[in-house]
Order: C-alpha cells, then structure tokens, then sequence
C-alpha cells in the first residue's frame, strides 16, 4: 500500500482506498496487499490480522450487504486478487450523519487497490467477471452466527448493481430485512 492518499478517495471518510503498486518484471509481477504502517499512518488504525479469507465469484454473483451488529464484529481490509468487483460499503451505524449512505469503488487485478471497511459497517460487492477472487484480511476470526445482512437491493439503499448479467445472489442474502426493517427491529450498529 504506497503511498497513503491524502483522502480517502470515498464518499465515507472512514472508508480508505488506497492503490497498490504492482512490481512488474520478466517473470509477471508483484504486488504488496497489506502493510500496517501504511494503514495506521493513513487512519490511525492499529489492524492485527488474525484471519485471512478468500471468496471467489462467478460473474454476477451480489454478495452482501454483510455486516456485525454491536460488540465484537470484524473491521477489514479487501482487494480483488483477479477478476474484478463493484466494491459497495454502506455506514450502517444508526446514530452516524452519514447513515444509510454509501460508496462504490471498483477493485480489479489491473488497478489493484485495497479498501479499509472499519465496524459498522456493511460491505457488499458484485463480480464483474467469471472467477473474481476477493481478499479479505480481517481483525478478529470470523463468526458465522454473528454476521447479519441486509437486502442488496433495497430501493432505499439504491445500491449501483449492473443490469447485466442477471445477478445471483444467496437465498440469506434474499431473505435479509431492508435497512429500514433492519433499524426498526434493532439490528443496526451505533457508533
């Protein structure tokens, strides 16, 4: 991650977007994902990754918007390793002056970039293309039971999602309250 931008280049200014520089040579090239110091010096964040994952998605797959309510939850940093995404983070704290808004940034392998998505927050993408592989380095291991979500295509939301291809999308993900039902039934984070 070099340099730190001098914003965060969103609409959120606690979401951070920050290009990565790919190394080339004769064998292909190399690229740093992560580095602590670069983080912490962009937002003050101090990131111990204790769990890496990996999702890969079929084109048109909307996965999200997968958020933590309250307490323990996981803050993450994501780039798209091949392929490529619509990255889409929504400030979901309820108590926030930039709640229910969102930011889109595109993540591919040709523009590398990584993206800082802090507690609070819902994070959701769709693949652009066949095989997208997503990296997520979290700060605390992933508990399937705490994780929420909601609808992708809440018309509230207004989310960028493509036309084309017909999107897939999980039966949880479908089954998710929109984010008004979400506040009203206590679901959402505060700050």
């Amino acid at each position: 991650m070099t340099p730190p931008p001098v914003t965060s280049g969103t609409r959120l200014p606690e979401i951070w977007s920050a290009p990565l520089t790919p190394r080339p040579d004769v064998r292909g090239h190399f690229v740093e994902v992560f580095r602590a110091s670069t983080l912490a010096a962009a937002t003050g964040v101090d990131l111990p990754v204790t769990q890496a994952s990996l999702s890969v998605s079929r084109r048109g797959v909307i996965r999200g918007v997968h958020y933590f309510p309250d307490g323990p939850g996981q803050t993450k940093v994501v780039s798209c390793v091949h392929g490529a995404v619509l990255d889409c983070v929504v400030d979901l704290r309820v108590d926030s002056p930039t709640f229910g808004r969102w930011t889109a940034t595109r993540l591919d392998q040709d523009a590398p970039h990584a993206l800082y998505v802090p507690r609070g927050f819902g994070h959701s993408f769709v693949s652009l293309t066949e095989g997208a592989v997503m990296l997520y380095l979290c700060d605390v291991e992933y508990v399937p039971d705490r994780e929420l979500t909601v609808h992708p295509f809440d018309a509230d939301l207004g989310l960028p999602w493509p036309a084309e291809p017909e999107p897939i999308v999980s039966e949880r993900d479908l089954a998710a309250p929109t984010l008004r039902e979400a506040r009203r039934a206590g679901l959402l984070p505060t700050i």
